[in-house]
């Protein structure tokens, strides 16, 4: 193959990950899986893809690629390719606006206003701090991290955590504990909600990262008893750390997302709480990111049934025609209640892995049930597991999400103190 094909072929594999970004096979799709790592890739690392392309571009110019017709049409895909890549950062910007627009429709217009006092005492939530950073750095120059603690016996690395708190120190900081995705089958807590922990705890929180019993092993709700045992944890130790565990709140993404809205739907629930029965779990705000809130198709939008065969053989290990109760019990939409904590459910319009249209109706049954103020920020051009890296969206979110914690914190230091009068 000459240098002008190769060139032409090289230019089409990288329109075709451009492409995917803006029109990723659906998450019913066979190609699902693939469409997801190319896109999120693609989206989130534009300008390390912008790079590749470019350095591809130069050697193939350089080594004759404009020498015949195949070289002039892969240099105008690249082009068309470049142009559609760089549109995507201005999409990503806005997501600010986004995440803005959701919590003033979700909090009221003067929940800024409302939460600044609390937002001092943890550094301010509402000035622009930061930059944007290498995507694939992980720690944080003011964050100290205390790796590896256990906190229940019996399962070995999956019941240990991990504690994000201000070098500096704290105390009396409100907490928040990170769930991991992957499925319920893989991960680790040391892999997710990185930039989330960091800045957070950079701007005074308690975080908590912990493992949890991994199926297939693990048949559900290990999964969601192991949340809860951390939770024990969190109310017995955190002090030891600066936090204060009265004010709790709860993140993950994916099947973590599961567990958060789980978690923040089944507070004190004893089938939940074997030997435990007495500890407090409940929450005070839940941050769900792309999570799986239904494991009963109810919207019909598995035609294949694949995730209901996956959670038959993998999770619930029942079938699901014989043992219905076992999964509506299992997914969040079937537990909505009316003293549901604060819900900030985040999602990306183009999951290929989990439909964003399961976000939209969760997000619309906790409105109507709940007494607790409910956000949703849908995310254009978002993949799945868009927040891992230290994209310009993830900045984004990310500040938004501790706005949206410090007016939740602010609200209840409001209702501790006329607890407190009274």
């Amino acid at each position: 193959m000459t240098i002008p094909w190769l060139f032409l072929l090289v230019t089409i594999v990288g329109a075709l990950f451009t492409f995917n970004a803006y029109l990723p096979r659906p998450a019913n799709s066979l190609l699902a899986a693939p469409s997801f790592f190319a896109g999120w890739l693609t989206s989130e690392l534009v300008a390390h893809h912008f790079a590749w392309q470019l350095a591809a571009t130069l050697f193939f110019v350089w080594a004759g690629a404009l020498s015949a017709w195949p070289g002039w049409l892969g240099l105008g895909i690249t082009f068309a390719s470049w142009a559609a890549l760089l549109a995507m950062v201005p999409v990503a910007r806005r997501s600010e606006g986004e995440i803005e627009n959701a919590l003033l429709r979700g909090l009221g217009a003067g929940y800024r206003e409302a939460a600044e006092p609390s937002a001092a005492k943890l550094r301010d939530a509402f000035e622009p701090h930061g930059r944007l950073v290498n995507p694939f750095r992980f720690r944080h120059p003011e964050v100290r991290v205390v790796h590896d603690i256990r906190y229940a016996e019996g399962a070995g690395k999956r019941h240990l955590l991990d504690v994000y708190t201000p070098r500096d120190g704290t105390s009396g900081a409100p907490v928040l504990l990170q769930i991991h995705g992957g499925g319920w089958t893989i991960g680790h807590k040391r892999q997710q909600a990185l930039p989330l922990m960091n800045h957070l705890a950079a701007r005074g929180w308690v975080c908590v990262a912990a493992n949890y019993r991994l199926s297939p092993r693990a048949t559900f709700p290990d999964h969601l008893v192991d949340v809860k045992l951390a939770i024990r944890w969190i109310r017995e130790h955190v002090a030891d750390y600066g936090g204060d565990a009265r004010f709790l709140a709860v993140t993950g993404g994916s099947a973590g997302g599961h567990l958060t809205a789980l978690t923040g739907l089944t507070a004190n629930d004893p089938e939940y709480q074997p030997g435990f029965e007495d500890v407090d779990t409940r929450v005070q705000a839940a941050v769900p990111f792309y999570g799986v809130y239904d494991f009963t198709d109810r919207q019909r939008l598995d035609p294949r049934r694949g995730f209901v065969r996956f959670l038959e053989r993998m999770v619930i290990k029942k079938e699901f025609e014989t043992a219905r109760d076992a999964f509506e019990r299992a997914s969040p939409m079937s537990r909505v209640r009316s003293d549901a904590p604060p819900f900030l459910v985040i999602h990306g319009a183009l999951d290929s892995l989990v439909p964003v249209r399961d976000a939209r109706h969760f997000a619309a049954l906790l409105r109507a049930k709940s007494q607790a103020p409910v956000c949703y920020v849908e995310l254009p051009y978002a993949q799945h597991a868009f927040e891992v890296f230290h994209s310009l969206r993830t900045r984004n979110i990310v500040r938004g999400v501790d706005r949206f914690l410090a007016a939740v914190y602010a609200a209840w230091l409001a209702s501790e103190r006329s607890r407190d009068a009274a």
